[in-house]
């Protein structure tokens, strides 16, 4: 039986698991989540997940434009 927690058929297909790349390249939590939701989209969330990942650019742009 799969573990649905840990291993999730969405994400396990990849060579690489979206946490395990997330975290060895220190990724903000929007970057992270955009990784996330790309590398999920077609198997888990269909547009939807690309309207999140969207949403969480859209996040890291508006964060490296604001004038300090």
């Amino acid at each position: 039986m799969a573990d649905v927690i840990k291993k999730p058929k969405h994400y396990a297909k990849h060579t690489i698991e979206p946490i395990d790349f997330i975290t060895k390249n220190k990724l903000s939590f929007c970057e992270g989540n955009v990784v996330k939701y790309i590398c999920r989209w077609r198997d888990k969330g269909g547009i939807e997940s690309l309207k999140k990942a969207k949403q969480y650019i859209d996040f890291i742009i508006e964060k490296e434009t604001q004038w300090y």
